[in-house]
Protein backbone atom coordinates (compact mmCIF):
# COMPACT_ATOMS: atom_id res chain seq x y z
CA UNK A 1 0.00 0.00 0.00
CA UNK A 2 1.23 3.61 -0.64
CA UNK A 3 -0.42 6.20 1.02
CA UNK A 4 0.98 10.64 0.09
CA UNK A 5 0.76 12.52 2.73
CA UNK A 6 0.32 16.48 2.31
CA UNK A 7 3.30 19.20 2.95
CA UNK A 8 3.38 21.88 4.65
CA UNK A 9 4.05 24.72 2.49
CA UNK A 10 4.87 28.05 2.23
CA UNK A 11 4.52 30.30 5.75
CA UNK A 12 2.70 27.24 7.54
CA UNK A 13 5.63 25.28 6.77
CA UNK A 14 8.23 27.81 8.18
CA UNK A 15 5.97 27.78 11.25
CA UNK A 16 5.83 23.81 11.80
CA UNK A 17 9.40 23.86 11.38
CA UNK A 18 10.30 26.94 14.36
CA UNK A 19 11.19 25.15 17.91
CA UNK A 20 8.43 25.45 19.75
CA UNK A 21 8.09 27.15 22.68
CA UNK A 22 7.67 25.58 26.73
CA UNK A 23 3.81 27.18 26.51
CA UNK A 24 3.72 25.31 23.08
CA UNK A 25 4.86 22.09 24.11
CA UNK A 26 2.77 21.75 27.70
CA UNK A 27 -0.41 22.57 25.34
CA UNK A 28 -0.10 19.89 23.12
CA UNK A 29 1.88 17.49 25.63
CA UNK A 30 -1.82 17.86 27.53
CA UNK A 31 -3.47 15.96 24.71
CA UNK A 32 -0.54 13.53 24.80
CA UNK A 33 -0.75 12.76 28.59
CA UNK A 34 -4.92 12.64 27.76
CA UNK A 35 -4.55 9.62 25.34
CA UNK A 36 -1.53 8.17 27.50
CA UNK A 37 -3.92 8.17 30.52
CA UNK A 38 -6.18 6.33 28.34
CA UNK A 39 -3.88 3.86 26.82
CA UNK A 40 -2.99 2.75 30.73
CA UNK A 41 -6.34 3.26 32.09
CA UNK A 42 -7.43 0.34 29.34
CA UNK A 43 -5.60 -2.11 31.05
CA UNK A 44 -5.37 -0.92 34.91
CA UNK A 45 -9.28 -0.51 35.04
CA UNK A 46 -10.16 -4.13 34.68
CA UNK A 47 -7.24 -5.00 37.09
CA UNK A 48 -9.33 -5.30 40.22
CA UNK A 49 -12.77 -5.69 38.42
CA UNK A 50 -11.47 -8.80 36.41
CA UNK A 51 -12.68 -11.13 39.25
CA UNK A 52 -15.40 -9.48 39.49
CA UNK A 53 -15.95 -9.47 35.87
CA UNK A 54 -15.09 -13.54 35.51
CA UNK A 55 -17.15 -14.57 38.44
CA UNK A 56 -20.09 -12.98 36.22
CA UNK A 57 -18.90 -14.40 32.98
CA UNK A 58 -17.89 -18.05 34.03
CA UNK A 59 -14.10 -17.39 33.23
CA UNK A 60 -11.23 -19.64 35.06
CA UNK A 61 -8.12 -18.03 35.52
CA UNK A 62 -6.72 -19.22 32.15
CA UNK A 63 -9.34 -16.58 30.89
CA UNK A 64 -7.82 -13.77 33.81
CA UNK A 65 -4.45 -14.14 32.11
CA UNK A 66 -5.68 -13.90 28.85
CA UNK A 67 -8.11 -10.59 29.09
CA UNK A 68 -4.70 -9.20 30.55
CA UNK A 69 -2.47 -10.55 27.34
CA UNK A 70 -4.34 -10.30 24.63
CA UNK A 71 -4.49 -6.62 25.05
CA UNK A 72 -0.40 -6.71 25.70
CA UNK A 73 -0.57 -8.91 22.62
CA UNK A 74 -1.81 -6.70 20.03
CA UNK A 75 -0.36 -3.58 21.69
CA UNK A 76 3.03 -5.80 21.19
CA UNK A 77 2.34 -6.60 17.71
CA UNK A 78 0.83 -3.01 16.56
CA UNK A 79 3.54 -1.09 18.25
CA UNK A 80 6.30 -1.51 15.81
CA UNK A 81 3.71 -0.71 12.79
CA UNK A 82 2.38 2.45 14.50
CA UNK A 83 6.67 3.40 14.82
CA UNK A 84 7.28 2.61 11.46
CA UNK A 85 4.17 5.05 10.23
CA UNK A 86 4.68 8.05 12.28
CA UNK A 87 8.37 8.27 10.48
CA UNK A 88 6.33 8.15 7.21
CA UNK A 89 2.83 10.24 7.72
CA UNK A 90 1.13 12.50 9.94
CA UNK A 91 1.93 11.67 13.79
CA UNK A 92 -0.70 13.09 14.57
CA UNK A 93 -3.48 12.02 12.16
CA UNK A 94 -2.38 8.48 13.19
CA UNK A 95 -2.61 9.34 17.16
CA UNK A 96 -6.19 10.42 16.53
CA UNK A 97 -6.64 7.22 14.61
CA UNK A 98 -5.40 4.93 17.17
CA UNK A 99 -7.66 7.14 19.64
CA UNK A 100 -10.78 6.22 17.85
CA UNK A 101 -9.90 2.71 17.64
CA UNK A 102 -9.54 2.40 21.59
CA UNK A 103 -12.85 4.47 21.51
CA UNK A 104 -14.49 1.54 19.33
CA UNK A 105 -12.82 -1.14 20.97
CA UNK A 106 -14.05 -0.20 24.56
CA UNK A 107 -17.55 0.24 23.11
CA UNK A 108 -17.67 -3.46 22.11
CA UNK A 109 -15.78 -4.06 25.33
CA UNK A 110 -18.51 -3.20 27.09
CA UNK A 111 -21.02 -5.35 25.38
CA UNK A 112 -19.18 -8.32 25.68
CA UNK A 113 -21.43 -11.47 26.56
CA UNK A 114 -18.75 -14.40 27.50
CA UNK A 115 -15.14 -14.43 27.48
CA UNK A 116 -14.31 -15.15 24.17
CA UNK A 117 -16.13 -11.67 23.27
CA UNK A 118 -14.22 -9.79 25.84
CA UNK A 119 -11.10 -11.13 25.16
CA UNK A 120 -11.31 -10.76 21.07
CA UNK A 121 -12.83 -6.93 22.13
CA UNK A 122 -9.20 -6.64 24.27
CA UNK A 123 -7.02 -7.41 21.36
CA UNK A 124 -8.53 -4.71 19.27
CA UNK A 125 -7.88 -1.86 22.54
CA UNK A 126 -4.75 -3.11 22.52
CA UNK A 127 -4.06 -1.87 18.98
CA UNK A 128 -5.41 0.93 19.72
CA UNK A 129 -3.75 1.26 23.18
CA UNK A 130 -0.33 0.56 21.12
CA UNK A 131 -0.37 3.55 18.87
CA UNK A 132 -1.18 6.04 21.79
CA UNK A 133 1.31 4.79 23.78
CA UNK A 134 4.16 4.61 20.95
CA UNK A 135 3.06 7.65 19.11
CA UNK A 136 3.06 9.71 22.71
CA UNK A 137 6.72 9.36 23.27
CA UNK A 138 7.23 9.81 19.52
CA UNK A 139 5.47 12.75 19.05
CA UNK A 140 7.89 14.47 22.00
CA UNK A 141 10.73 13.05 20.78
CA UNK A 142 9.43 15.76 17.71
CA UNK A 143 8.72 18.66 19.66
CA UNK A 144 11.72 18.90 21.64
CA UNK A 145 15.95 17.81 21.97
CA UNK A 146 16.65 15.19 24.29
CA UNK A 147 18.87 17.47 26.58
CA UNK A 148 15.13 19.18 27.30
CA UNK A 149 13.18 15.85 26.42
CA UNK A 150 13.55 14.71 30.60
CA UNK A 151 11.74 17.05 32.40
CA UNK A 152 8.78 16.03 29.86
CA UNK A 153 9.04 12.35 29.96
CA UNK A 154 8.66 13.06 33.63
CA UNK A 155 5.60 14.13 33.18
CA UNK A 156 4.31 11.01 31.19
CA UNK A 157 5.78 8.66 34.44
CA UNK A 158 3.71 10.80 36.50
CA UNK A 159 0.34 9.89 34.18
CA UNK A 160 1.32 6.76 34.12
CA UNK A 161 1.29 6.77 37.71
CA UNK A 162 -1.76 8.62 37.92
CA UNK A 163 -3.48 5.92 35.45
CA UNK A 164 -2.07 2.97 37.48
CA UNK A 165 -3.61 4.44 40.52
CA UNK A 166 -6.59 6.06 39.13
CA UNK A 167 -7.39 2.91 37.25
CA UNK A 168 -7.82 0.26 39.76
CA UNK A 169 -9.67 2.67 42.11
CA UNK A 170 -12.15 3.63 39.20
CA UNK A 171 -12.49 0.11 38.39
CA UNK A 172 -12.50 -1.10 42.07
CA UNK A 173 -15.21 1.54 42.76
CA UNK A 174 -17.62 0.90 39.19
CA UNK A 175 -17.97 -2.58 40.25
CA UNK A 176 -18.60 -2.14 44.05
CA UNK A 177 -21.34 0.45 42.88
CA UNK A 178 -24.75 -1.79 41.63
CA UNK A 179 -26.53 0.58 39.52
CA UNK A 180 -23.21 1.08 37.36
CA UNK A 181 -21.85 -2.78 36.76
CA UNK A 182 -18.78 -3.75 35.70
CA UNK A 183 -19.44 -3.02 31.77
CA UNK A 184 -18.47 0.77 32.88
CA UNK A 185 -14.92 0.07 33.20
CA UNK A 186 -14.63 -0.25 29.06
CA UNK A 187 -17.25 2.77 28.88
CA UNK A 188 -15.36 5.17 31.35
CA UNK A 189 -12.28 5.86 29.64
CA UNK A 190 -14.35 6.73 26.18
CA UNK A 191 -14.86 10.41 27.36
CA UNK A 192 -10.81 10.71 28.17
CA UNK A 193 -10.16 9.44 24.52
CA UNK A 194 -12.54 11.96 23.19
CA UNK A 195 -10.63 14.74 24.85
CA UNK A 196 -7.86 13.97 24.17
CA UNK A 197 -8.82 13.61 19.92
CA UNK A 198 -9.96 17.29 20.10
CA UNK A 199 -7.07 18.59 22.42
CA UNK A 200 -4.12 16.90 19.94
CA UNK A 201 -6.37 18.66 17.08
CA UNK A 202 -6.20 22.08 18.53
CA UNK A 203 -2.76 22.26 19.82
CA UNK A 204 -0.13 19.57 18.11
CA UNK A 205 1.63 21.35 15.20
CA UNK A 206 4.33 18.96 13.35
CA UNK A 207 5.67 18.96 10.50
CA UNK A 208 4.01 16.66 7.84
CA UNK A 209 5.60 14.26 5.58
CA UNK A 210 5.68 13.95 2.56
CA UNK A 211 6.61 10.42 1.58
CA UNK A 212 5.25 6.70 0.19
CA UNK A 213 4.14 4.68 2.82
CA UNK A 214 5.25 1.18 2.44
CA UNK A 215 3.73 -0.80 5.40
CA UNK A 216 5.60 -4.69 5.71
CA UNK A 217 2.75 -6.66 6.23
CA UNK A 218 4.22 -9.85 5.49
CA UNK A 219 6.69 -8.73 8.26
CA UNK A 220 3.78 -7.78 10.84
CA UNK A 221 1.99 -11.06 10.38
CA UNK A 222 5.08 -13.42 11.20
CA UNK A 223 5.98 -11.40 14.35
CA UNK A 224 2.93 -11.80 15.35
CA UNK A 225 3.22 -15.36 14.84
CA UNK A 226 6.54 -15.93 16.32
CA UNK A 227 5.23 -13.75 19.80
CA UNK A 228 1.43 -15.64 19.96
CA UNK A 229 2.42 -18.97 19.27
CA UNK A 230 5.17 -18.79 22.30
CA UNK A 231 2.73 -17.09 24.47
CA UNK A 232 0.21 -19.67 23.97
CA UNK A 233 2.87 -22.40 24.73
CA UNK A 234 3.53 -20.97 28.13
CA UNK A 235 0.00 -20.31 29.08
CA UNK A 236 -0.87 -23.95 28.34
CA UNK A 237 2.03 -25.59 28.83
CA UNK A 238 1.91 -27.53 32.71
CA UNK A 239 -1.73 -27.63 32.27
CA UNK A 240 -3.48 -28.59 28.89
CA UNK A 241 0.01 -31.03 28.03
CA UNK A 242 3.22 -31.35 29.71
CA UNK A 243 6.00 -28.95 29.93
CA UNK A 244 8.26 -31.91 27.98
CA UNK A 245 5.68 -32.93 25.10
CA UNK A 246 5.57 -32.86 21.61
CA UNK A 247 3.10 -29.72 22.06
CA UNK A 248 6.00 -27.73 23.14
CA UNK A 249 8.33 -28.78 20.57
CA UNK A 250 6.02 -27.70 17.98
CA UNK A 251 5.10 -24.32 19.64
CA UNK A 252 8.38 -23.48 20.66
CA UNK A 253 10.54 -25.02 17.73
CA UNK A 254 7.42 -23.04 15.30
CA UNK A 255 7.82 -19.87 17.27
CA UNK A 256 11.67 -20.08 16.73
CA UNK A 257 11.20 -21.19 13.41
CA UNK A 258 8.91 -17.88 12.51
CA UNK A 259 11.40 -15.54 14.47
CA UNK A 260 13.70 -16.29 12.89
CA UNK A 261 11.76 -16.17 9.13
CA UNK A 262 10.77 -12.56 10.46
CA UNK A 263 14.39 -11.91 10.46
CA UNK A 264 14.80 -13.20 7.01
CA UNK A 265 12.00 -11.00 6.07
CA UNK A 266 12.91 -7.70 7.81
CA UNK A 267 16.35 -7.81 6.12
CA UNK A 268 14.83 -7.18 2.96
CA UNK A 269 11.69 -5.66 3.36
CA UNK A 270 11.63 -2.04 1.27
CA UNK A 271 10.40 -0.59 4.81
CA UNK A 272 10.64 -3.05 7.74
CA UNK A 273 8.58 -3.00 10.20
CA UNK A 274 11.54 -3.44 12.74
CA UNK A 275 14.53 -2.44 10.66
CA UNK A 276 17.42 -4.62 11.46
CA UNK A 277 19.72 -1.36 11.25
CA UNK A 278 18.73 -0.31 14.35
CA UNK A 279 20.50 -2.87 16.17
CA UNK A 280 23.66 -1.56 14.85
CA UNK A 281 23.49 1.05 17.42
CA UNK A 282 25.07 -1.13 21.13
CA UNK A 283 22.24 0.98 23.13
CA UNK A 284 19.11 0.39 21.17
CA UNK A 285 20.16 -3.57 21.27
CA UNK A 286 21.02 -3.90 25.29
CA UNK A 287 18.26 -1.43 25.79
CA UNK A 288 15.44 -3.49 23.67
CA UNK A 289 16.59 -6.84 25.84
CA UNK A 290 16.38 -4.61 29.17
CA UNK A 291 12.79 -3.42 28.24
CA UNK A 292 12.01 -7.33 27.33
CA UNK A 293 13.06 -8.10 31.34
CA UNK A 294 11.56 -4.94 32.70
CA UNK A 295 8.70 -5.74 31.14
CA UNK A 296 7.65 -8.82 32.25
CA UNK A 297 7.98 -7.35 36.19
CA UNK A 298 6.20 -4.36 34.93
CA UNK A 299 2.83 -6.10 34.03
CA UNK A 300 3.44 -8.65 36.47
CA UNK A 301 3.43 -6.52 39.19
CA UNK A 302 0.24 -4.49 38.10
CA UNK A 303 -1.46 -7.76 37.25
CA UNK A 304 -0.96 -9.91 40.73
CA UNK A 305 -0.90 -7.27 43.00
CA UNK A 306 -4.92 -6.94 41.99
CA UNK A 307 -5.23 -10.42 43.07
CA UNK A 308 -3.06 -10.64 46.29
CA UNK A 309 -5.56 -8.23 47.85
CA UNK A 310 -8.78 -9.73 46.81
CA UNK A 311 -8.41 -13.21 47.12
CA UNK A 312 -5.10 -13.38 49.42
CA UNK A 313 -6.33 -10.53 51.81
CA UNK A 314 -10.28 -11.06 50.66
CA UNK A 315 -10.43 -6.96 49.84
CA UNK A 316 -12.53 -4.87 47.99
CA UNK A 317 -11.66 -3.85 44.16
CA UNK A 318 -11.86 -0.52 45.59
CA UNK A 319 -9.56 -0.83 48.74
CA UNK A 320 -7.12 -3.03 46.43
CA UNK A 321 -7.06 -0.07 43.97
CA UNK A 322 -6.15 2.07 47.50
CA UNK A 323 -3.58 -0.71 48.95
CA UNK A 324 -1.28 -0.36 45.60
CA UNK A 325 -0.32 3.30 46.15
CA UNK A 326 2.60 2.72 47.64
CA UNK A 327 3.99 1.41 44.60
CA UNK A 328 2.34 4.04 41.84
CA UNK A 329 3.27 6.88 44.33
CA UNK A 330 7.07 5.62 44.12
CA UNK A 331 6.77 5.34 40.83
CA UNK A 332 5.25 8.65 40.12
CA UNK A 333 7.99 10.52 42.22
CA UNK A 334 10.92 8.60 41.46
CA UNK A 335 9.67 9.14 37.56
CA UNK A 336 9.33 12.98 37.79
CA UNK A 337 12.19 13.55 39.96
CA UNK A 338 14.70 11.90 37.93
CA UNK A 339 13.42 13.82 34.53
CA UNK A 340 13.79 17.07 36.29
CA UNK A 341 17.47 15.98 36.95
CA UNK A 342 18.45 14.40 33.98
CA UNK A 343 17.36 17.74 32.26
CA UNK A 344 19.59 19.90 34.49
CA UNK A 345 22.71 17.68 34.58
CA UNK A 346 22.36 15.86 31.05
CA UNK A 347 23.26 12.65 32.79
CA UNK A 348 21.38 9.59 32.41
CA UNK A 349 22.76 5.87 33.11
CA UNK A 350 23.17 6.12 36.88
CA UNK A 351 19.09 6.17 36.85
CA UNK A 352 19.10 3.24 34.60
CA UNK A 353 21.20 1.36 37.19
CA UNK A 354 19.51 2.23 40.32
CA UNK A 355 16.05 1.30 39.09
CA UNK A 356 16.81 -2.01 37.59
CA UNK A 357 18.87 -2.56 40.84
CA UNK A 358 15.49 -1.25 43.10
CA UNK A 359 13.37 -3.40 40.99
CA UNK A 360 14.99 -6.50 41.46
CA UNK A 361 15.42 -5.89 45.29
CA UNK A 362 11.47 -4.55 45.23
CA UNK A 363 10.43 -7.68 43.48
CA UNK A 364 13.14 -10.00 45.87
CA UNK A 365 11.02 -8.68 48.83
CA UNK A 366 7.32 -9.04 47.48
CA UNK A 367 8.18 -13.08 47.33
CA UNK A 368 8.34 -13.01 50.94
CA UNK A 369 4.45 -12.22 51.13
CA UNK A 370 2.50 -14.53 52.14
CA UNK A 371 -1.31 -13.79 53.03
CA UNK A 372 -0.76 -12.51 56.56
CA UNK A 373 2.22 -10.53 55.90
CA UNK A 374 2.56 -6.78 57.29
CA UNK A 375 0.77 -4.12 55.34
CA UNK A 376 3.77 -1.64 56.28
CA UNK A 377 6.20 -4.46 55.08
CA UNK A 378 4.30 -4.25 52.19
CA UNK A 379 4.57 -0.72 51.34
CA UNK A 380 7.85 -0.66 51.67
CA UNK A 381 8.64 -3.48 49.14
CA UNK A 382 5.41 -1.73 46.61
CA UNK A 383 7.49 1.85 47.08
CA UNK A 384 10.83 0.25 46.33
CA UNK A 385 9.87 -1.66 43.24
CA UNK A 386 7.80 1.50 42.11
CA UNK A 387 10.49 4.06 42.41
CA UNK A 388 12.84 1.05 40.61
CA UNK A 389 10.22 1.22 37.72
CA UNK A 390 9.58 5.05 37.52
CA UNK A 391 13.58 5.63 37.42
CA UNK A 392 13.40 2.49 34.41
CA UNK A 393 10.79 3.21 31.77
CA UNK A 394 11.00 6.34 29.92
CA UNK A 395 15.07 6.48 30.73
CA UNK A 396 15.46 3.52 28.44
CA UNK A 397 13.66 5.15 25.57
CA UNK A 398 15.66 7.98 26.32
CA UNK A 399 18.81 6.29 25.70
CA UNK A 400 17.64 4.95 22.47
CA UNK A 401 16.07 7.92 20.95
CA UNK A 402 19.42 9.98 22.15
CA UNK A 403 21.45 7.38 20.26
CA UNK A 404 19.68 7.13 16.64
CA UNK A 405 19.43 9.96 14.25
CA UNK A 406 16.10 11.96 13.74
CA UNK A 407 14.95 9.80 10.95
CA UNK A 408 14.71 6.97 12.60
CA UNK A 409 13.10 8.30 16.10
CA UNK A 410 9.79 6.53 15.14
CA UNK A 411 10.94 3.20 14.39
CA UNK A 412 13.77 3.05 17.75
CA UNK A 413 11.08 4.56 20.27
CA UNK A 414 8.60 2.34 19.07
CA UNK A 415 11.28 -0.93 19.41
CA UNK A 416 12.08 -0.08 23.24
CA UNK A 417 7.71 -0.41 23.78
CA UNK A 418 7.43 -3.26 21.44
CA UNK A 419 9.96 -5.22 23.74
CA UNK A 420 8.82 -3.73 26.98
CA UNK A 421 5.40 -5.21 26.12
CA UNK A 422 6.70 -8.25 24.43
CA UNK A 423 8.35 -9.50 27.51
CA UNK A 424 5.21 -8.13 29.53
CA UNK A 425 2.90 -10.46 27.45
CA UNK A 426 5.31 -13.02 27.68
CA UNK A 427 5.52 -12.72 31.20
CA UNK A 428 2.21 -12.31 32.38
CA UNK A 429 1.37 -15.56 30.56
CA UNK A 430 4.35 -17.56 31.61
CA UNK A 431 3.61 -16.09 35.47
CA UNK A 432 -0.12 -16.49 35.10
CA UNK A 433 0.07 -20.12 34.27
CA UNK A 434 2.83 -20.67 37.24
CA UNK A 435 0.62 -18.28 39.68
CA UNK A 436 -2.07 -21.01 38.66
CA UNK A 437 -0.44 -24.03 39.28
CA UNK A 438 1.12 -22.59 42.14
CA UNK A 439 -2.41 -21.87 43.78
CA UNK A 440 -3.58 -25.10 42.81
CA UNK A 441 -0.53 -27.26 44.56
CA UNK A 442 -1.26 -25.32 48.09
CA UNK A 443 -4.81 -25.12 47.70
CA UNK A 444 -4.89 -29.03 47.68
CA UNK A 445 -2.61 -29.01 50.26
CA UNK A 446 -4.42 -26.83 52.20
CA UNK A 447 -7.45 -28.67 51.73
CA UNK A 448 -6.57 -31.79 52.20
CA UNK A 449 -4.78 -30.93 56.05
CA UNK A 450 -8.39 -29.85 56.52
CA UNK A 451 -9.76 -32.46 55.43
CA UNK A 452 -12.06 -30.64 53.20
CA UNK A 453 -13.20 -31.84 49.54
CA UNK A 454 -10.98 -29.83 46.90
CA UNK A 455 -14.29 -29.63 44.35
CA UNK A 456 -16.91 -28.58 47.28
CA UNK A 457 -14.57 -25.77 49.04
CA UNK A 458 -13.16 -24.32 45.38
CA UNK A 459 -16.34 -24.81 42.95
CA UNK A 460 -14.49 -26.48 40.20
CA UNK A 461 -11.04 -24.20 39.89
CA UNK A 462 -12.38 -20.91 38.85
CA UNK A 463 -11.82 -17.47 40.40
CA UNK A 464 -12.92 -17.94 44.22
CA UNK A 465 -15.56 -15.49 45.35
CA UNK A 466 -14.28 -15.90 48.91
CA UNK A 467 -18.08 -14.18 50.31
CA UNK A 468 -19.71 -17.22 48.53
CA UNK A 469 -17.34 -19.79 50.18
CA UNK A 470 -17.89 -21.82 53.57
CA UNK A 471 -16.07 -19.53 56.59
CA UNK A 472 -13.71 -22.56 57.58
CA UNK A 473 -12.42 -22.85 54.18
CA UNK A 474 -11.73 -19.22 52.89
CA UNK A 475 -8.23 -18.87 55.34
CA UNK A 476 -6.99 -21.88 53.28
CA UNK A 477 -7.83 -20.05 50.22
CA UNK A 478 -6.88 -17.00 51.14
CA UNK A 479 -3.37 -18.84 52.38
CA UNK A 480 -3.01 -20.51 49.29
CA UNK A 481 -3.51 -17.32 47.01
CA UNK A 482 -0.79 -15.42 49.32
CA UNK A 483 1.65 -17.85 48.78
CA UNK A 484 0.97 -18.45 45.03
CA UNK A 485 1.25 -14.69 44.16
CA UNK A 486 4.38 -14.31 46.61
CA UNK A 487 5.81 -17.08 44.48
CA UNK A 488 5.08 -15.20 40.86
CA UNK A 489 7.22 -12.18 42.53
CA UNK A 490 10.21 -14.23 43.42
CA UNK A 491 10.54 -15.76 39.61
CA UNK A 492 10.01 -12.15 38.78
CA UNK A 493 13.16 -11.02 40.42
CA UNK A 494 15.78 -12.70 38.32
CA UNK A 495 14.67 -11.10 35.02
CA UNK A 496 14.66 -7.69 36.94
CA UNK A 497 18.37 -8.31 38.12
CA UNK A 498 19.04 -9.31 34.65
CA UNK A 499 17.88 -6.14 33.89
CA UNK A 500 20.23 -4.47 36.22
CA UNK A 501 23.20 -6.39 34.19
CA UNK A 502 22.35 -5.38 31.00
CA UNK A 503 22.36 -1.75 31.39
CA UNK A 504 25.76 -2.23 33.27
CA UNK A 505 26.84 -2.34 29.42
CA UNK A 506 24.50 0.52 27.83
CA UNK A 507 27.30 3.17 26.82
CA UNK A 508 26.31 6.88 28.42
CA UNK A 509 26.04 9.40 26.02
CA UNK A 510 25.50 13.21 26.24
CA UNK A 511 22.67 14.63 25.49
CA UNK A 512 21.38 15.96 22.61
CA UNK A 513 20.73 19.67 22.69
CA UNK A 514 19.13 20.24 19.55
CA UNK A 515 16.70 18.10 17.17
CA UNK A 516 19.57 17.38 14.12
CA UNK A 517 21.15 14.53 13.53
Amino acid sequence: MSVTTPAATGAAAAVDDRPMTHRQVMEALSGLLLGLFVAVLSSTVVSNALPHILTDLHGGQSAYTWVITAALLTLTASTPIWGKLSDLASKKLLLQIALVMYIVSSALAGLAQNTGELIACRGLQGIGAGGVVALGQICLAAMVPPRERGRYSGYFGAVFALATIGGPLIGGVIVDTSWLGWRWCFYVGIPFAIAAILVVQRTLKLPVVKRPVKIDYLGALVITGAVSLLMIWITLAGKNYDWVSWQTFAMVGGGLLLGALAVVIERRAAEPVIPPDLFRYRTVTLAALASVLVGVGMYGATTFLSQYFQLARAKSPTMAGLMTLPMILGLALSSTVAGRLITKYGRWKAYLVAGTLLLAVGFGLLGTARADTDYTLLSVYMAITGIGLGLTMQNLVLAVQNTVPRHELGAASSVVTFFRTMGGAMGVSALGALMNTKVTHYLTENLAAAHVPAGHAVGGGGIPDLHKLPAPVVPLVTDAFGHGVGTVFLYAAPFALLAFVTVLFIRETALKTSQEG
